[in-house]
């Protein structure tokens, strides 16, 4: 991959009954990508293969957001979150993710499995206007720890104020 692309304000919708399918391996690079991971992205085949699974980040996103689903993974736990993706034209799209850790015959973790579908509305409206806060938050602190805990600091301050934790948050959205 070259460059990354210009965000736009174009938004691709996934369908109802549209499930992304990919694998990467520990480092997060793809070794899988199923046909709707292929259309909506933008990138063919062979483009996504070998390719670093961040070339999808959206600058809209908080680096907390991946800090955290990082930290879950590498304590073997699966986690869901709603993500904005950045397709290779520029455009953007919305999806509700479960990724988990794929594990051998003897339990060491051998890369990560996730499916993501279409996100309800009502929840993208909600995480958005969180996401939004916390992006303000990371961009004020600077780049490095100082935003990256000025961003964690807005999700635990949410999470406490809702009396839940994140998974229950996300879940119930």
């Amino acid at each position: 991959m070259s460059s990354r692309p210009q965000p736009t304000q174009q938004e691709r919708v996934l369908e109802e009954d549209d499930f992304i399918v990919s694998k990467t391996d520990l480092k997060g690079l793809i070794t899988y990508g199923n046909r709707i991971f292929i259309g909506i992205s933008g990138y063919s085949e062979e483009e996504l293969l070998g390719a670093p699974h961040n070339i999808l980040r959206h600058p809209d996103m908080p680096r907390s957001v991946f800090k955290l689903l990082w930290d879950t993974l590498q304590a073997k736990r699966e986690i869901c979150a709603y993500v904005k993706n950045l397709a290779k034209d520029g455009s953007f799209y919305w999806v509700f993710a479960n990724i988990t850790p794929s594990f051998d015959h003897r339990g060491e973790v051998i890369g990560y499995y996730s499916v993501r579908r279409k996100p309800r509305t009502e929840a993208v409206k909600a995480v958005s206007t969180l996401y939004r806060t916390m992006l303000e938050a990371e961009r004020k602190a600077g780049d490095g720890q100082a935003g990256m805990k000025a961003s964690q600091a807005i999700l635990h301050r949410t999470l406490e104020e809702k009396g839940m934790g994140y998974e229950e948050f996300v879940l119930g959205l």
